[in-house]
């Protein structure tokens, strides 16, 4: 099994535009092959910080993810409210930061 971790800082304000333009993101990649959870977290007393949780059932799958349209789309709709952006694919013992 994948995790991904990917923590994002917004703009101050742009919470409900964010959340709105990554919907169909988030509908559509809970359908793909190999997605076995995808959840987007918003911390409670900041909400300008949010963390995607994923998990995915191999390597192959989470490729398959990135260079879906539905991906490609909210990366393009929500890049202009992102202040910083990390992201932790994790396997085994494994960190990789992308």
């Amino acid at each position: 099994m994948i995790h991904l971790i990917a923590t994002l800082t917004i703009k101050p304000g742009s919470l409900g535009a964010v959340t709105k333009a990554v919907q169909p993101c988030i509908e559509a990649t809970r359908k793909e092959d190999g997605c076995i959870s995808y959840d987007l977290h918003v911390n409670v007393t900041d909400d300008t910080k949010l963390v995607f949780v994923e998990r995915w059932e191999n390597r192959a799958a989470l490729d398959a993810h990135f260079r879906t349209p539905h991906l490609k789309a909210w990366r393009e709709a929500g890049g202009p409210y992102f202040t910083s952006r990390s992201i932790e694919v994790i396997s085994d013992a494994k960190v990789e930061e992308l």
